[in-house]
């Protein structure tokens, strides 16, 4: 499979995070799934100059498939998202949570779906041009 144009997000997990068997509780991966979106677009959209990326986004649905029990651990576990589909009021960022050695180890996929947000008018709105622009740059595989 061919993983270009992947962005990358080390999480570090938390004690705190962990199931009574030493687990990351199932809860607690879309916590993570956040912390690596929100870096994703910030990053993305400052570098962009496209601010309503940072402040006019929800999530509108999350899809969570696990795969394998991730055990805690002091190293980060590595998140990897991009961009899947672009339409005119939304868009979806799909992610894997893996590990890399020995090799390659999935514990997560996921998918969310974001549309952008006029919180002024207090409505949703479609993809402006320049967000496109942005997005189009970032659809991985």
């Amino acid at each position: 499979m061919d993983h270009h144009n992947r962005h990358v997000y080390e999480c570090q997990l938390r004690w705190g995070d962990m199931d009574a068997l030493g687990h990351v509780n199932n809860g607690r991966y879309v916590d993570y799934l956040q912390d690596a979106r929100v870096e994703f677009i910030f990053a993305t959209a400052s570098k962009a100059g496209v601010d309503t990326l940072e402040t006019g986004l929800v999530v509108s649905r999350y899809e969570v498939q696990y795969r394998a029990p991730l055990h805690y651990r002091p190293e980060p576990v590595r998140i990897e998202l991009w961009i899947s589909e672009i339409k005119a009021a939304s868009f979806t960022i799909d992610y894997e949570i893996v590990d890399l050695e020995p090799e390659r180890r999935v514990y997560v996929q996921a998918r969310s779906r974001l549309v952008p947000f006029d919180f002024d008018a207090n409505r949703l709105r479609r993809i402006t041009p320049a967000e496109r622009a942005v997005l189009d740059g970032l659809v991985g595989a």
